[in-house]
């Protein structure tokens, strides 16, 4: 398994400490148009009550690509509410990478159908 289905797993499985070890001690982290969240303990802090608003998520990959020092992931995401209702959404993930290490994360996706 690479490190990007490790990561995804992280987030499928809602661990926001493994989440955060593939990241250095200075990363941001921005989901959609938010502003960015810097540092692991505050992006553990945001994705951990991130991750308590569902009560499941599900990512399946449909390709991935890198180019220097950054790396590209897309894919779709799929939501599972505490009602049970089920939102999927397309995403696309940069990761700008400082040795095997995460140091920017962004994913570009639209949240506003969560909030529907």
């Amino acid at each position: 398994m690479s490190w990007i289905e490790d990561l995804v797993a992280s987030i499928d499985d809602m661990d926001a400490e493994k989440f955060v070890s593939f990241m250095t001690d200075d990363a941001q982290f921005r989901y959609g148009s938010n502003p960015p969240t810097v540092g692991k303990g505050a992006i553990q802090d945001y994705v951990g009550q991130f991750f308590g608003m569902f009560k499941g998520i599900r990512h399946e990959l449909l390709g991935s690509w890198s180019q220097q020092d950054a790396v590209f992931v897309q894919g779709e995401v799929t939501y599972t509410r505490h009602d049970g209702s089920v939102l999927t959404l397309p995403f696309l993930n940069c990761f700008k990478m400082r040795g095997e290490k995460i140091h920017e994360y962004l994913i570009y996706i639209d949240p506003t159908p969560l909030s529907a």
